[in-house]
């Protein structure tokens, strides 16, 4: 599989500085797209990977989502300013399914101008949503202006299935990007998640799936 696919992932909470710098040179030896990692660990990460071509992730407001607009965007300029080239924030799902939309629209608004010219990601975690919910969710993740949606943290209930990777597909269009994260753990997985509409796809088992 094309390593330009994948996000090479390390998020848990005991990642010690040994275990992302493994993952740092993982994704120099092997040209994955980028190193998702916490915010802990950006302006590392970047020294890491700085004239590799590999990119730096961060994400926000992770893996819950419900801390204030103003504590995300101020996370994602922290971010930016620690050197992140991209940005995956978690929505606030609860305030989805309270049918609060514009609450939802302004959070990612907030990520969208903090995040300037980053790539911008917008976690919808698909476990906790309905159908229409989800595709509300990715409504709005365009309306906001991200570039990507992506259906889990993988840290909550489930991770990516290739049927909402689809319905997420035919909701955004061909322009926008779709990542499908949380549970990829194999060769047959991945393909799965891309021929559903995945063009960018989060795990930590990359070098097991691209060996």
């Amino acid at each position: 599989m094309d390593a330009k696919l994948f996000d090479h992932t390390i998020l848990k909470a005991d990642a010690d500085r040994e275990a992302v710098k493994k993952v740092c040179s993982e994704a120099k030896e092997y040209g994955f797209m980028s190193v998702c990692v916490n915010g802990f660990y950006t302006s590392y990460v970047a020294g890491q990977l700085a004239g590799s071509g590999v990119k730096v992730c961060t994400v926000v407001g992770f893996p819950l989502g419900q801390m204030s607009p103003l504590a995300k965007a101020a996370e994602t300029e922290a971010a930016i300013r620690d050197g992140a080239d991209e940005i995956d924030m978690v929505i606030n799902v609860g305030a989805l399914k309270d049918g609060q939309y514009e609450t939802v629209l302004e959070d990612i608004k907030g990520v969208r101008k903090a995040s300037k010219d980053a790539c911008l990601k917008v976690i919808i975690e698909t476990c906790l949503l309905t159908r229409e919910e989800k595709i509300k969710a990715c409504e709005l993740a365009k309306e906001a202006g991200a570039d990507f949606v992506k259906t889990s943290t993988g840290f909550s209930t489930g991770g990516a299935m290739a049927e909402d990777v689809r319905l997420m597909r035919e909701t955004v269009g061909p322009q926008m990007g779709v990542k499908a994260s949380g549970g990829i753990r194999d060769k047959e997985t991945a393909m799965a998640m891309v021929q559903a509409g995945a063009d960018r796809l989060g795990t930590s088992a990359t070098v097991a799936i691209c060996s």
